[in-house]
This record gives C-alpha cells, sequence and structure tokens, in this order.
C-alpha cells in the first residue's frame, strides 16, 4: 500500500505544480489553439517559462510573468542570451 500512496503523491505533486499553474496562469484550459503539434508545442512553451521562472527563485509564477513583461530583454537575460 506504501507504493500506491507515494504513486497517487507523486501525481498530485506534478498535477498541483505544474499542471494547476499552467491552466490558471495562462488559461491553458480555455485555449483554441487545438489542432495538430501546436498544442503539445505551446504546452512544451508554458512549461519552459515556468521552469525557467522557478530555477531563478521565483514562487509565484503570476509575479515572475508580469515581472519579465515589464522589460522584453529580462526574458532573454534570464534564458542567457545576449541581448
Amino acid at each position: 500500500m506504501p507504493v500506491v500512496a507515494a504513486y497517487a503523491r507523486n501525481h498530485w505533486h506534478i498535477e498541483n505544480r505544474l499542471h494547476w499553474v499552467r491552466d490558471v496562469t495562462y488559461g491553458e484550459d480555455h485555449s483554441r489553439v487545438r489542432t495538430g503539434n501546436a498544442p503539445r508545442f505551446m504546452a512544451t512553451l508554458r512549461n519552459l517559462a515556468i521552469s525557467t521562472l522557478r530555477h531563478h527563485g521565483r514562487t509565484t509564477i503570476a509575479q515572475g510573468l508580469r515581472h519579465m513583461s515589464r522589460d522584453f530583454t529580462r526574458p532573454l537575460t534570464h534564458l542567457g542570451t545576449p541581448t
């Protein structure tokens, strides 16, 4: 039984830490991108943004997105791209 409990905890950890953030912050459930590879590509871009913000110490993704959106060079700097 402990294996099943660990699996369930791990599943909900991923759901709460990633999927819920994508849905609430990016409105992923309301996205109109639904055909071809576009949904997977957009999810990958969103995951990259979330991971980059967390890597740089942001705990609140929405705050991090607002901070990054104020200056177009900030996201590039965080990704290590020269501006």
